[in-house]
């Protein structure tokens, strides 16, 4: 059997690999990426690697779709930035001993916005939105490995400017219970822009390739979790323009800034997470995104930007999570998520 350890290595060998070119503005639909599950954003906005029959987590690799998620229903809710608004419905059913088949519909409501015309004069408003709806599968193939894919159909509408695209993802998980440990490979929003917004301008989906590991570590109360994100592209970095240029006050040339550039590119790949396993009906939620922190934090007041937390709490036949998530003093975004099983009541 292929060994866990040789699952991480393979996978960090292929992103050595990656293309090294920025990704920031590059494509639609990037609403796709906002983690919707308020344990996702609670665990930095990556978190894929948990086979524990949530059946958020479906959402992000449909490999995790199995029977112990059968008949769960998922609602989500997210307060995001200047009234935007966004949600998801999942559910998934067991359909074969071994196939579990997952649906979510996705949402995000930019709310009315001010329309103007080639001057700046204000003309009325207009209505923004986005969706996705996502058919996914899940195969277990043996005790310790499943696989999964999605179809998912992107739509978008921006006052008059329509958008359809339709991608792919999938994932692969190793799940050892025996070792509380957990490994994933997941493709991202492998697709094509059928419709474009504006003749012959068509646009990239947000393609994304990722690994996450979990492992809880023998007689401790927690699951520590590591995803290296965006292995297809490894310059993740951004110049500021407004960025100060620091002289040296004799000479007046440019002090360059010292950092370590791998370090920190690296470091941009990486979120770091931990779950608190108080007890099986009460988790709390911690996490550290280098590249949140690095790409939105204020130079002089960084405040906690980069950061999340969230706590986990089951109460009779639900399951409510609440995840808040740190990118700008400016403020965070919270996520509420529900789960309860029609076969429980």
């Amino acid at each position: 059997m292929f060994k866990s350890h040789h699952f991480v290595i393979v996978a960090l060998i292929v992103s050595s690999c990656a293309a090294k070119a920025q990704i920031g503005g590059l494509s639609s639909f990037n609403f796709t990426n906002i983690p919707g599950s308020a344990r996702v954003a609670a665990m930095g906005g990556n978190y894929f690697a948990v086979k524990d029959g949530d059946v958020h987590l479906a959402q992000f690799n449909p490999s995790l779709l199995d029977s112990n998620m059968h008949q769960k229903i998922g609602l989500s809710f997210v307060d995001y930035f200047d009234g935007i608004a966004m949600g998801y419905a999942t559910y998934a059913h067991r359909v074969l001993p071994r196939v579990t088949l997952g649906s979510t519909l996705q949402y995000c409501n930019y709310g009315k916005q001010t329309e103007t015309n080639a001057i700046g004069d204000e003309i009325g408003q207009f209505s923004a939105a986005d969706y996705a709806l996502n058919l996914s599968a899940g195969y277990t193939i043996d005790s310790l490995w499943s696989s999964g894919i999605t179809i998912k159909t992107i739509y978008s509408s921006l006052a008059n400017y329509t958008s359809l695209a339709l991608a792919l993802e999938a994932g692969f998980t190793y799940h050892n219970p025996r070792k509380n440990f957990t490994a994933s490979l997941v493709l991202n929003n492998f697709g094509y822009q059928l419709k474009t917004y504006t003749e012959d301008n068509r646009e990239k989906l947000p393609l994304q390739l990722q690994i996450g590991i979990t492992k809880r570590p023998a007689h401790a109360p927690l699951r520590l979790s590591v995803v290296y994100s965006n292995i297809q592209t490894w310059n993740l970095a951004w110049e500021n323009p407004n960025k100060a240029v620091v002289t040296d006050p004799l000479t007046g040339e440019v002090i360059e800034d010292e950092k370590w550039e791998f370090g920190d590119n690296l470091m941009r790949h990486i979120t770091f997470g931990t779950e608190f396993i108080i007890t099986q009906n009460l988790h709390i939620r911690v996490a550290y995104n280098y590249r949140r922190r690095q790409e939105l934090k204020l130079e002089d007041m960084p405040g906690t930007a980069g950061f999340s937390y969230g706590i986990g709490l089951k109460v009779s036949k639900f399951h409510l999570s609440y995840g808040r998530a740190i990118y700008h003093r400016a403020g965070p975004s919270n996520h509420i998520s529900l789960t309860t099983a029609i076969q429980a009541w």
